[in-house]
């Protein structure tokens, strides 16, 4: 007769441990100790944001100007396969409030082999002069690319750029350019709102995303002089303060973060301002939800390695600008850390030398973790929720932890390629996101 197989509970408990594998158990229990310190952090950081932004001063030092003498600029749309939605941003740009005679249009076309071209030709033969394209045929792909070719054609000192799927408002372009009246401002950006967010679940979760993101996170950080983020789209930068720090860097996945940093690096401010809403499409299907997030971990995990250590003791920047800034750039760091705890935990409670206690104290300080500290993200979104008067969302709220969890594998499996990639060599490769919107009968 087979004697029942022991536990896996009963054989760590008679298991003792040598020197080695001691050795092993109080590193991981180190190494998990530092994770959770790590993540506690980053949810006060969540924490003190939210109240902020419910309780405190909101800043907002541009709002009241409505009536100036305002400059030329130039408007960028960048655009590579954007057939369905260029006409719907042209329309947009024209319908503006923004005097006419200092306003250029460039729809930067950057290699389209689909129908864009064709459509932009179209509005600008339809409206001469207000609309002027620069099609790019060769070069190197990707955004950042693009824009630094396109910067040649800008005119005026203040360039404002829009992806192609984005509709501006009337006043939108007042709104982003006011704050370059402060000549110290060398950025600013605009809140960004999901337009399809009726579609399916991913697209009302991503709207629950966006709201956190920039109803409260960016609002507070502005509000409390941290690091308000440039996000590449619904926002502008200073022609002259892009020069002096380089211009566009074209082999980066995140030209928005990369210039953010290069900005605030030489002392120049970036500014949000959360009254300059602008409509955009979102992903409506997991896998170019997946790629997307993937592309924004990379690019933002470059700029984490070429400017952390300078931006950590810059003298142009305040203790607290400095911390919340490297904590932005850590960002996408944190899920295979997550993951590396949850492992380390489950390593220390099945193999902890007979101590059960040991074990437990692991899965008790992970979960604890998982239940105040992972989910203030979630306290940010209910807080943003609220803000915008849409308490009906906050049904969805629970259901935002699917979206979690496969951006933490997803991610975590992009940190992993981006590490295979540098020691492989491989060139990282900037890919499109996916376009939903049907063209118009007026193309």
């Amino acid at each position: 007769m087979t004697q029942p197989l022991e536990s896996i509970e009963a054989l760590s408990q008679r298991w003792v441990p040598g020197p080695v594998a001691y050795a092993v158990l109080s590193t991981m229990a180190a190494l998990l100790a530092m994770i959770i310190v790590v993540m506690m952090v980053y949810a006060t950081r969540h924490g003190v944001l939210t109240l902020n932004r419910l309780l405190g001063h909101q800043r907002h030092p541009y709002l009241d100007i409505d009536q100036a003498d305002w400059p030329l600029i130039t408007v960028f749309i960048a655009a590579h396969n954007e057939e369905q939605v260029i006409a719907g941003c042209l329309q947009a740009l024209l319908d503006t409030n923004y005097p006419l005679d200092r306003l250029k249009v460039v729809p930067v076309n950057d290699r389209s082999t689909d129908g864009t071209r064709a459509i932009i030709d179209d509005w600008v033969g339809r409206y001469p002069g207000r609309i002027v394209p620069f099609h790019r045929t060769k070069g190197k792909p990707g955004k950042a690319a693009a824009l630094k070719d396109a910067l040649q054609h800008a005119q005026g000192d203040i360039v404002i750029i829009f992806d192609a799927d984005y509709v501006p408002g009337r006043g939108l372009l007042k709104q982003l350019v006011a704050p370059f009246f402060d000549p110290e401002v060398g950025a600013v950006m605009g809140r960004v709102v999901p337009v399809n967010t009726g579609v399916n679940l991913l697209t009302r979760m991503l709207d629950l995303e966006r709201s956190g993101g920039y109803q409260v996170d960016q609002q507070a950080r502005m509000n409390l002089r941290l690091v308000p983020q440039y996000g590449g789209t619904v926002g502008g930068v200073r022609c002259s303060a892009v020069a002096a720090v380089g211009g566009w860097h074209d082999d980066t996945l995140a030209e928005d973060t990369d210039i953010t940093y290069r900005l605030l690096l030489n002392g120049w401010k970036t500014v949000y301002t959360n009254r300059s809403e602008c409509y955009e499409e979102v992903p409506q299907d997991w896998q170019v939800r997946i790629k997307q997030i993937k592309r924004w971990a990379k690019g933002h995990n470059q700029v984490m390695v070429r400017y952390g250590l300078r931006f950590a003791f810059s003298p142009y920047l305040s203790w607290r600008e400095r911390l919340d800034g490297l904590l932005l750039l850590c960002v996408f760091v944190l899920p295979p850390l997550l993951l590396m705890g949850w492992l380390l935990a489950l390593g220390l409670y099945f193999f902890n030398a007979g101590d059960m206690l040991t074990g437990l104290i692991s899965l008790f300080a992970l979960m604890a973790y998982g239940t105040l500290g992972n989910f203030a993200a979630f306290f940010e979104i209910a807080v943003a929720v609220l803000l915008d008067g849409k308490r009906r969302r906050l049904r969805l709220l629970p259901l935002s932890l699917l979206g979690f969890v496969i951006s933490l594998f997803a991610i975590s499996s992009s940190v992993w390629g981006q590490l295979m990639d540098k020691l492989l060599r491989r060139d990282m490769v900037w890919d499109k996101t996916v376009r939903y919107r049907q063209p118009s009968v007026e193309q």
